[in-house]
This record gives C-alpha cells, sequence and structure tokens, in this order.
C-alpha cells in the first residue's frame, strides 16, 4: 500500500521529476486509452498526440518530449520513418516503438531507427507504465516473445559481429531521404 505499491512498481527517480509523453497512433480510441491510464500516474504527463506521421513530427518539435510511444503501423511513411525524423530532430528522446504483432523484421528496423524499445500493443497497463519507466531511466527494451526466438538472438549477435569486424565501414543504417 502507499506511494510504493503504485501500478508499475515505486518510482525511484526524482519525486519532482515529470516524464513528457507524445502518443502517436493513428487509432483515437487507442490514443485516448493510453492517455487516460498514463494520467494516472503523477510522474507521466501526455504532452501531446499524433494521428499521422508529419503531425508527429510537428507535436515533437512543438513539446519536445521525453517519450514518444510510437506506431509501428503509422500510414505512410510509417513508424520507422518517422522514428528516424524524430531522433534526428531531437536525439535525447527516448521512442518506445508498438507492435501489432511479432516482426522481426520490424524490430531491426525499430533498432536501427533508434528505438529504444519495441514492444507489442497487447501490453498490460501496468506494464506499459514500467516500460516508460524503464527506458527513462536509460534502458533498452525488446518484447520478450520476440528476443526468444532463436533466430532473432543469432540475428542480433550476427549484427553486432559484424559492426566489431567492419567498425566504420559497415554499410549505413539510414539512408539519405532526398
Amino acid at each position: 500500500n502507499g506511494p510504493d505499491r503504485r501500478r508499475g512498481g515505486p518510482d525511484r527517480r526524482d519525486p519532482e521529476a515529470v516524464t513528457r509523453i507524445l502518443i502517436v497512433d493513428d487509432h483515437a480510441l487507442f490514443r485516448v486509452g493510453i492517455a487516460n491510464i498514463l494520467g494516472k500516474e503523477p510522474d507521466l504527463l501526455v504532452v501531446g498526440e499524433a494521428n499521422d506521421s508529419r503531425s508527429a513530427v510537428d507535436r515533437a518539435l512543438e513539446t519536445s518530449p521525453d517519450i514518444v510511444l510510437m506506431d509501428l503501423s503509422l500510414p505512410a511513411p510509417g513508424g520507422i520513418e518517422t522514428t528516424q525524423r524524430i531522433k534526428r530532430e531531437l536525439p535525447s528522446t527516448a521512442i518506445i516503438v508498438l507492435a501489432v504483432s511479432e516482426d522481426e523484421d520490424a524490430l531491426f528496423d525499430a533498432i536501427k531507427a533508434g528505438a529504444a524499445a519495441f514492444i507489442l500493443k497487447d501490453v498490460g497497463p501496468d506494464d506499459l507504465v514500467t516500460i516508460i519507466r524503464r527506458v527513462v531511466d536509460g534502458e533498452y527494451l525488446i518484447n520478450d516473445k520476440v528476443f526468444a526466438k532463436p533466430a532473432v538472438a543469432s540475428r542480433v549477435l550476427k549484427e553486432f559481429r559484424e559492426l566489431a569486424v567492419y567498425g566504420q565501414e559497415a554499410a549505413p543504417i539510414f539512408a539519405p531521404l532526398s
């Protein structure tokens, strides 16, 4: 009971610190649901919502959020490219990508775009709050169901091995937008 039993566990950070969050999803009901969940947490503040890529970048620049909750399946140009754009403009903003399914390629694209976390949209409210707090604390998180697949784990190791071997000669992660 008390503050240590709040949803998502105790908040160990500065009690005065408030995490500013932007919610990006093309489904209004999903945005409202997330905003209602986060609105119950005194240390989390939803500073804006966006329903497409352009408004996501605009809102991010207007509000300078600490965290962006990004829908992977945002309409074109999509959640990955929108993540890249926001990270390029606001490198200190952490982006949590929310996906509908366990897509290995999407996971890698999200990480390469700069996402701090990749989770499935079926995450529970308490878990989402905990994930946001952990990302704010500097952790990088990948959904256990996705990362537990042997193919994903071996691909992660292969990609890091290639980075270690080739160093600066590795293929660029980002392609120019123009």
